[in-house]
């Protein structure tokens, strides 16, 4: 790769892992980056793993620092690299398909909880299950997808600790990062072990993916929901709407 390339793979890192450290969805810019780089879909998919353990270890520090991580959520990075593992070695037999087509409805409902939710992330809210329960099922369960698809799965760790475990919205952030990472880490391994990995493209992109995602946590934890909720919004709309138009996707007809 040129120069140029990795540069211009860096400073897309940098915008992705801002945005990701916040809301999750990252993804939406790297992976189409590397896509463009020159890199099959695969090595693409598992490349853009490399760069997400660059951001989430990022902003699982800044958040942690700042003293928003809960020790309870600490197994939670192994649960969650676990299921990661599984997400990926499963690659080949997951109906990615039907996972295309009806991701995007599952985007726009998490938009449109955080939209309909005025309270959201100003206190803590009631418990459905807890922390144990998340991190022995939610956390690997989303890891595993994590793994095997990915896209929203920030924003999936970020609801499940909202609506379930009762978290107000910034240390539900702090908690998803922690998951996150080790969903990352965990289907990084796989791939790396696959040999899918395309290192001068992951570590350029990772460069520019750790310092957007400390500059992104660090807002995050100034600005708090008022910023955190309506990017988690536009995220899962701009997500469910690349998937919609993209193959596969419910509007693909409109790009024929």
């Amino acid at each position: 790769m040129t120069s140029a390339t990795l540069i211009v793979l860096a400073l897309v890192g940098f915008a992705s892992g801002f945005v990701d450290a916040i809301a999750g969805g990252g993804g939406l810019l790297t992976v189409p980056a590397l896509l463009l780089a020159g890199l099959n879909p695969v090595a693409a998919v598992a490349t853009n793993k490399l760069s997400g353990v660059f951001g989430t270890s990022a902003a699982t520090l800044a958040f942690a620092r700042a003293g928003k991580i809960e020790a309870s959520m600490a197994p939670a990075a192994l649960a969650a690299g676990v299921g990661g593992a599984l997400g990926a070695l499963a690659l080949p037999y997951a109906p990615r398909a039907f996972l295309s087509f009806a991701l995007p409805f599952v985007l726009i409902a998490v938009a449109l909880y955080f939209a309909l939710s005025p309270s959201l992330g100003e206190g803590q809210r009631r418990q459905r299950v807890s922390p144990l329960v998340y991190v022995s099922v939610f956390a690997p369960a989303i890891g595993f997808y994590d793994g095997v698809f990915g896209p929203g799965a920030g924003s999936f760790y970020i609801i499940a600790l909202v609506a379930l475990v009762g978290f107000s919205l910034i240390p539900a952030m702090a908690a998803g990062r922690l998951s996150n990472f080790g969903s990352n880490v965990g289907s990084l391994l796989v791939y790396a072990f696959a040999g899918h990995i395309v290192a001068p493209a992951g570590l350029a992109m990772g460069v520019g993916t750790f310092l957007g995602a400390r500059l992104g946590a660090a807002s995050a934890i100034k600005a708090g929901a008022k910023l955190v909720r309506p990017l988690i919004i536009i995220v899962s709309c701009a997500m469910a709407l690349r998937l919609m138009t993209a193959p596969g996707g419910p509007l693909a007809f409109l790009w024929k």
